[in-house]
């Protein structure tokens, strides 16, 4: 089942950007049964394209895998490519979903991206691939909205 896996079990560097970044599959021991997997992520970084400035987010991943499901070894360092990249928050977050989507062919998947300000505005962004399947326990994301320290 792990036979093609490169990255698991070994010292793996960092991607130097999410283009190099090798996402790896593997299949899914339970492909009879419809459930959700989630993963959060909430220090995800990447840098402003135009300032170069770090932008911070708490990114929240829910799929419905059919045969395939990420390892998440690779999702991790995939991940992390993004801490040197230049992308405004919504070409991050949507780019991550819509990459998780080829690789994995889900029966359904939705991300969360919940960016800290920059600029004093706070910005969300969340896509999804359609309607969840039916039958499938889908929690809420958990994330509050953004109130500062007050």
């Amino acid at each position: 089942m792990t036979d093609t896996l490169t990255q698991l079990g070994r010292q793996t560097p960092m991607p130097a950007s999410p283009d190099e970044a090798l996402l790896e599959r593997i299949a899914n021991p339970h492909a009879d049964t419809a459930y959700l997997v989630r993963f959060v992520a909430p220090e995800f970084t990447s840098l402003c394209p135009l300032t170069g400035q770090p932008d911070f987010a708490h990114l929240v991943i829910d799929y419905v895998p059919r045969a395939w499901i990420v390892e998440s070894k690779s999702l991790k360092l995939y991940l992390g490519s993004f801490r040197n990249h230049g992308a405004f928050h919504e070409d991050c977050t949507i780019g991550i979903g819509k990459r998780l989507v080829k690789l994995l062919d889900p029966a359904w998947l939705r991300i969360g991206g919940y960016w800290y300000p920059r600029g004093g505005i706070p910005i969300d962004v969340f896509w999804q691939t359609g309607a969840p399947p039916e039958g499938v326990w889908v929690p809420e994301q958990g994330v509050a909205p953004y109130r500062g320290r007050g």
